[in-house]
């Protein structure tokens, strides 16, 4: 096997694990350019296991990246979301992974700090061993034991339950379309969760709400006022799967103008998340091939 070989052979593997760190399309790119770089200058004869080397350099330039991204981030204008990810229909066949890129688990990563997140990734959605992750994060095992308890705890806490796309939550999307588009605020409400949450990314690049809107009155409404104007003769309307959810793209004359992202519970919609700004976007139409690997054992 090649260097090309084996490096594209586990990129679907490194992309997820660079994307699920840094919430990030681009920045995941960059990762996956530095860690070729790498790979490229190593001496591979001397390397048994290549996935598990290449593994370990994204997961240490992710972290890099992401201890870099974080004061950038805090200086985000209004409410930051991550860039959108097309995803195949594959993915929503595993649970694990569908949850694990959904909108509202990669808001809950961005409140762990970076070692937090990478242990948590690696550990409950890759299912490497606290030994093989100690390796890559430069922690003992019996540290990386104890974040990976810190860090399970605070997403268990702030998870939120949401179902993958399919007939029925497609279904739903169509309805909150159509009723949005032709102001039908009650047929709104009836799809909207009591405790719904509205969050756009415009990044000061775009109009988008400033903060989060929560409640069914609110959101019914803001949904109407984007509708109303932001909706015309022009606007076409696509059906897509982002992040393993469903979701509605907005084009005008071709161009993507916002894509919005469904998290539905129980037949109600829970949440939904407004990417507009513009360098989220340009990339959001390719369909990005995920993979949690073979889940075999990661041997360092």
């Amino acid at each position: 096997m090649t260097e090309d070989d084996a490096f594209t052979e586990h990129r679907p593997l490194l992309f997820t694990i660079a994307y699920e760190m840094l919430g990030s399309v681009a920045d995941a790119e960059d990762v996956l350019q530095e860690s070729y770089l790498r790979w490229s200058a190593v001496d591979r004869a001397a390397i048994e296991h290549p996935r598990a080397y290449l593994v370990r350099v994204v997961t240490r330039q992710s972290l890099n990246h992401l201890r870099a991204v974080k004061a950038r981030r805090e200086d985000y204008v209004g409410p930051w979301l991550p860039e959108p990810i097309r995803t195949a229909p594959e993915v929503t066949e595993d649970a694990i992974l569908a949850e694990s890129v959904s909108m509202a688990m990669m808001l809950v990563l961005e409140t762990l700090n970076p070692t937090e997140r990478a242990v948590f990734v690696l550990h409950d959605v890759f299912g490497y061993t606290h030994g093989e992750i100690a390796t890559s994060v430069g922690k003992t095992e019996v540290t990386v034991r104890q974040i990976a308890h810190r860090a399970r705890g605070h997403v268990h806490a702030r998870r939120r339950r949401f179902e993958p796309d399919s007939d029925a939550t497609r279904a739903i999307v169509r309805r909150f379309l159509l009723a949005a588009t032709t102001g039908e605020i009650q047929a709104l409400m009836d799809l909207l969760a009591p405790d719904v949450v509205e969050i756009s990314d415009g990044g000061g690049k775009a109009t988008a709400a400033r903060r989060p809107i929560t409640g069914r009155d609110d959101v019914a409404r803001f949904a109407l006022g984007v509708a109303r104007t932001g909706i015309t003769a022009t606007t076409r309307i696509e059906h897509a799967v982002h992040n393993g959810m469903p979701a509605a793209l907005c084009l005008t004359d071709g161009r993507l103008d916002w894509l919005l992202a469904f998290e539905i519970h129980h037949g109600r919609i829970t949440g939904l998340y407004a990417v507009r700004n513009p360098d989220k976007l340009h990339r959001a139409r390719t369909v990005r091939p995920l993979d949690r690997g073979d889940l075999q054992p990661w041997k360092p």
